[in-house]
């Protein structure tokens, strides 16, 4: 039920003004004003919509909402896989992964280096083969390990958020899609050069990678978000 109504809230079938009210989510899903009520506060937390008396719950604008909650990002690339909210992410990716890896580089224990080499090689095995699901579990994996091992926990903090967008990106071509043979050695690269301490290096990789998602997302019509 939450899903449903942050997904239709999220792609403007319930558009901002409309108010939503603990009877009509009873009535739509059968569900108990206890587990309406309780779905209302998880939604008004997430700044999807404020409580009114006599009124319910009224829907805010899309600026109001929690723009990195990991919830509201699934529920807004799931309701427009190709829209403003994918590019958006992928500016933020650009700015703070290259950066994280560096530090990856600086900071990571030996057992992160080796787990990322792992990963790494995990990676171009699974993209070689053609086992795309259980690549993208490797790779969220991976990106998550780099921002933990990164020792700051604001680029950790934003994990789960990244973790949104990779699986996100997926759905531009309707599924899972093998990853570009460049894209499988850059992460191994990437991991490499964390595990020799190449802040450096490790940077480099980082940023291609991301620059690599950028040109793939250009070329499924994002162009005027991203090159704004």
């Amino acid at each position: 039920m939450l899903d449903a109504l942050g997904t239709a809230i999220a792609s403007g079938q319930v558009r901002p003004g409309e108010a939503l009210t603990l009877e009509s989510i009873q009535t739509r899903y059968g569900v108990s004003r206890t587990l309406a009520r309780d779905c209302m506060r998880t939604l008004e937390s997430l700044g999807l919509v404020e409580s009114r008396r006599r009124t319910g719950a009224v829907v805010r604008p899309p600026q109001d909402w929690a723009a990195l909650s990991p919830l509201v990002i699934r529920w807004q690339l799931e309701a427009s896989p190709d829209g403003p909210k994918l590019g958006a992410l992928t500016e933020l990716r650009a700015a703070v992964e290259p950066v994280a890896a560096a530090a990856a580089a600086r900071r990571a224990t030996e057992p992160q280096r080796a787990e990322l080499l792992h990963l790494a090689a995990t990676i171009r095995e699974r993209g070689r083969t053609g086992a795309v699901a259980s690549y993208l579990d490797a790779d969220i994996a991976f990106h998550g390990l780099v921002l933990e091992a990164s020792q700051n926990d604001t680029f950790a903090a934003l994990t789960d958020v990244v973790a949104e967008v990779l699986t996100g990106r997926t759905r531009l071509d309707g599924g899972l899609q093998a990853p570009e043979p460049e894209a499988l050695e850059l992460h191994l690269r990437l991991a490499e050069a964390i595990a020799a301490g190449d802040a450096q290096e490790a940077e480099r990789c980082m940023r291609e990678i991301v620059a690599e998602v950028r040109e793939v997302l250009l070329e499924r019509g994002l162009r005027g978000f991203l090159t704004a």
